[in-house]
């Protein structure tokens, strides 16, 4: 498919080869993963100015998003990536491949870099959900840190990077840029912009910004943050319609498979049956949504595929309302 970007995402994809750190704040359905990949493409291919890139993100957008992203667009057919996620033996199969982008979940940040024996030698990293390192006592924060001066370019993407408030710019912001900006220990980030809010004797159990404190780190962190919803000059669309594609494991694919082939499906519990092809039809929606009702009325669980690509969805909204629709081939 043709990429036609929208004026916001030239701005963004640009803004990414421009600054050597930068943060992306965009709402869901803005297209992040394709303004990063353009961005990244032009690196690459144009300036020459990176290599060898590693993406951090969630589990499930690490091993079905970014591919999709890829093979969707015409302009990033050269792109050649690796996806590094399952045991730790495909984990490191995927690592020893040549690959221009090598694509992690976040959950084996710390693996990746003290057991896996792979020298970290990314020139590039992009954290997928900057938000999962808002917490500095984490381990993929740590561990992340610890190789953060090897990299000589960095991209943090999210929604909303504050969702339980400023608190979390800290350690987000100090991955990205070292501490330059909103300082190198959480201490004096604290006091500078906070005081104790509730707290029982020398216990605080949580703080309260300054006045005036919450422009003051805003202030400080604009020269590397762009914000669909603050940056007016930008030409939004009036609708964005995001479609995310549930993928099934090989296992659950064989049993549609085999339901489609022979109209019965051997379950522990029973069996499903399709005695026609407009039944076959509706039992195939129902194993796709990750359950079915089999002979005897009783329900047979298949997946929770689309449960698990909604605890993302969730997750990304960062606190923002999201509405379900419940229907006969969607959740």
């Amino acid at each position: 498919m043709q990429y036609k970007p929208h004026d916001y995402q030239k701005y963004a994809a640009n803004f990414i080869t421009e600054n050597p750190v930068s943060c992306l704040l965009l709402d869901m359905g803005l297209g992040k993963t394709s303004i990063t990949l353009t961005a990244i493409n032009d690196l690459l291919f144009d300036s020459y100015d990176v290599q060898k890139i590693l993406v951090i993100a969630p589990l499930r957008v690490a091993r079905d998003t970014w591919k999709a992203e890829i093979a969707k667009w015409e302009h990033l057919s050269d792109l050649r990536y690796s996806i590094a996620v399952g045991t730790a033996a495909e984990r490191l199969a995927a690592l020893r491949q040549d690959a221009d982008i090598y694509i992690i979940n976040r959950e084996n940040v710390q693996w990746l870099v003290d057991d896996s024996g792979i020298p970290f030698d990314y020139d590039m990293v992009v954290v997928d959900e900057l938000s999962s390192f808002k917490s500095h006592q984490s381990k993929r924060f740590k561990a992340l840190m610890r190789v953060r001066p090897k990299v000589k370019r960095i991209v943090g993407l999210t929604g909303t990077p504050s969702s339980n408030g400023l608190m979390d710019l800290w350690a987000e912001y100090r991955v990205l840029d070292m501490g330059e900006r909103l300082g190198r220990f959480i201490g004096n980030y604290r006091s500078t912009y906070f005081v104790p809010d509730k707290q029982n004797g020398q216990i605080v159990y949580s703080y309260k910004p300054l006045p005036g404190a919450e422009d003051e780190i805003y202030r400080r962190i604009s020269d590397i943050t762009i914000s669909m919803k603050s940056t007016d000059h930008l030409q939004m669309p009036e609708l964005v319609t995001a479609e995310y594609t549930v993928h099934l494991s090989d296992k659950e694919r064989e049993r549609y498979e085999e339901l489609k082939r022979e109209l019965v499906l051997a379950m522990d519990e029973g069996e499903i049956t399709a005695a026609n092809a407009a039944a076959l039809s509706g039992k195939l929606c129902q194993m796709s949504n990750g359950a079915a009702y089999g002979d005897d009325g009783e329900v047979h669980h298949i997946h929770d595929r689309k449960l698990d690509a909604l605890e993302d969805l969730i997750e990304a909204a960062n606190g923002k309302p999201i509405l379900v629709h419940i229907g006969s081939s969607m959740i």
